[in-house]
Formats: structure tokens, C-alpha cells, sequence
């Protein structure tokens, strides 16, 4: 039986959209965020696990499980992007798509440093700079990617 589940990851300082540096994050929550990639995986017929952590050691966790079960990965690794090997690491592991998603374009932020993401190195491809829309058009590339 092929694998239909859809993982979304969110790193560090989401759980704050909506609230933190909306003048680069905009207004819109992280729960805004997970329904759009619900809608998204609906229609796919893809089964969503939405989740959101502050701690490397959760993200990991739930990278072992998806190595496992998971059809596909959208990640916002966001702070961890820069510094999380071990996430590096777990996402190496899986044999799946992976997008990696940021929500602000990296590569024209102020601060040079953000535009150098050690995920990219695992991932399958990269949105970054199209707002919360970003998510779901990860979410739709991966069910085409799964419908042949």
C-alpha cells in the first residue's frame, strides 16, 4: 500500500506568526498555515501531521517518524536552518520528497548569514519569499510528485 501521509514541520518561532514581525511575516498564523496545507492534502487525499517545535530534539523525532511512514515533507526549518546538523542529518534519512519551505525570501534578507540554509543540502526543492502561499504550493508539488 503506497504511503499517504504528508508531514509539515515547523521550526522555531512560528507558533509567533501573525504576531512577530508581521512587516516580514505578515498576519497570518501558523494555524492559517496548517489550513491551507489541510485543504491542499485534502484534495490530494493525503493525510496531513501539522506540527510546530522549538526544540531540535522533537524536529528529529518526528523526522524518524517520517522516514518511516511519510510520503512527503514540507519543512519550515526556519532558526534551524542554520545551525541544526542533527535536523541535517534526520532528514538525510528519508527516502521521500522534501520541500523546504521559508516563508520570507532568505536570500534577500538584510542579514546575509540567512541565506545560506543547511537543509537545502536533503531537500528535494526550495519555496522561499511566497508568504504563507509557499506551504501549499509545496503541499500540491508533492501531490503531483506522489500521482505520477
Amino acid at each position: 500500500m503506497a504511503k499517504s501521509v504528508l508531514f509539515v514541520l515547523n521550526g522555531p518561532n512560528l507558533e509567533l506568526l501573525g504576531e512577530r514581525e508581521p512587516e516580514i511575516y505578515g498576519t497570518t498564523t501558523l494555524a492559517d498555515i496548517e489550513a491551507l496545507c489541510r485543504a491542499e492534502a485534502d484534495a490530494a487525499g493525503l493525510d496531513l501531521r501539522f506540527h510546530q517545535t522549538n526544540a531540535e530534539h522533537e524536529m528529529i523525532g518526528w523526522l524518524h517518524e517520517a522516514r518511516k511512514s511519510a510520503a512527503g515533507i514540507v519543512i519550515n526549518p526556519a532558526a534551524f536552518s542554520y545551525a541544526g546538523y542533527p535536523i541535517l542529518d534526520a532528514l538525510k534519512m528519508c527516502d521521500c520528497p522534501i520541500v523546504e519551505v521559508h516563508i520570507s525570501n532568505i536570500h534577500a534578507r538584510e542579514e546575509a548569514w540567512r541565506a545560506n540554509s543547511l537543509m537545502t543540502a536533503a531537500a528535494t526543492g526550495m519555496i522561499t519569499g511566497l508568504g504563507p502561499h509557499g506551504y501549499a504550493l509545496a503541499v500540491r508539488h508533492i501531490a503531483r510528485l506522489l500521482a505520477g
